[in-house]
């Protein structure tokens, strides 16, 4: 099988389990849960869910407080997550911060509890297909996920700072694996997606990757830990050993680079090489303080709200709740500094990033 055959069953098979009718239905919200439901999106910005999940964390550190079963279900992005957990279909959830803006504002009860990545999506071009700044990108076909996605906030917020009219561009909403066949057709000009969809295309020669996320919103909060308010409020002691889990989880991506490369891989069914290379190459970060995400994210709420005249702005205590990333004994000064360098790395950039534009957000 070749690598772009090879990568593609892999998007495809790690995003089907969603569709597959197979989601158990919500549990009595007045009973304390014994399966844990956790939904997810095959990206490597989400490694640390996999690690968890391979390295049996999640089953034996949950054990004790109750949970007998642990079941993932991938999603192809964030607003698609965000649908079945307002279903009730989740528990928990690894996806974009800016999805759990729009189904909050639906009535979604759930908080975002920890971080996950800063950073990590690449704008692609096809290989043919010339580049030479925002403005050449007028009138093109650009594929990225679907709107109320951290990815569509980005590319649209970037192409109105720098002077390009929404309008002329034609932006379509797809999932992974669609927008690598797209882009590797030349169906279209080029895709804004997170790693390690650029690596895909790079490593089969369809494509280079131009601009980085950072480079558009230096240090912009991507993905997080989501969790339900049912578990908030009736399971805390489990909600924070989830949050523990996950420190642990991201800990170790970050000083395991290769083997959790080889888990990611061994989850997703893609080649390894590509994998090495997506963490190699892209410009994101793997954190867990959820205090790191919280100016982007009110900055994504401002912008929804200005394309939302008649909502009311949503406060960070509607958004989060840091209180059991807070409480975690594992932190210690190790991530306390974690908390410190990240501060200094998104202050600084922040100083050449222009505040959101009324238009840069789209309501979906």
């Amino acid at each position: 099988m070749s690598l772009k055959s090879s990568v593609l069953l892999g998007l495809f098979l790690s995003v089907s389990l969603v569709f597959s009718g197979c989601i158990s239905p919500s549990e009595n919200k007045n009973e304390n849960i014994t399966t844990l439901r956790i939904g997810y999106q095959p990206s490597t910005h989400q490694i640390a869910e996999m690690v968890a999940t391979d390295l049996g964390w999640w089953k034996e550190d949950l054990e004790p407080f109750g949970i007998k079963e642990v079941r993932e279900f991938g999603f192809p992005s964030g607003p698609p997550e965000m649908q079945a957990m307002m279903s009730g279909e989740l528990d928990i959830a690894y996806v974009g911060t800016s999805p759990p803006i729009a189904a909050i504002y639906q009535g979604l009860d759930a908080r975002i509890v920890a971080a996950v990545n800063i950073n990590g999506s690449d704008l692609v071009f096809g290989s043919d297909v010339p580049y030479r700044g925002p403005p050449s990108m007028a009138n093109m076909k650009i594929s990225t996920f679907p709107p109320g996605s951290i990815q569509d906030i980005i590319l649209r917020k970037w192409l109105a700072e720098n002077g390009v009219n929404i309008s002329d561009s034609d932006i379509e909403a797809m999932g992974p694996g669609d927008a690598v066949s797209a882009i590797m057709s030349g169906e279209v000009d080029a895709v804004f997606l997170p790693h390690p969809a650029p690596a895909i295309i790079e490593m089969a020669n369809k494509g280079r990757s131009e601009v980085a996320s950072g480079e558009m919103w230096p240090g912009h909060a991507c993905c997080s830990l989501v969790i339900s308010g049912n578990l908030i409020r009736n399971q805390p002691d489990l909600v924070e050993q989830i949050v523990r889990i996950h420190i642990k989880a991201t800990e170790y991506v970050n000083s395991h680079p290769e083997e959790a490369a080889q888990i990611y891989a061994n989850h997703t069914g893609q080649d390894l090489e590509m994998v090495k290379y997506s963490i190699k190459t892209w410009d994101g970060r793997w954190i867990s303080d959820p205090h790191l995400q919280i100016p982007s994210t009110i900055e994504y709420v401002r912008s929804y709200c200005q394309e939302n005249h008649k909502v009311q702005m949503l406060t960070e205590e509607d958004l989060f709740d840091t209180s059991f990333y807070d409480r975690v004994d594992y932190l210690g000064t190790k991530h306390h500094s974690e908390r410190a360098s990240s501060r200094f790395f998104l202050i600084k950039n922040s100083l050449a990033s222009p505040a959101i534009s009324k238009t840069s957000l789209t309501t979906g």
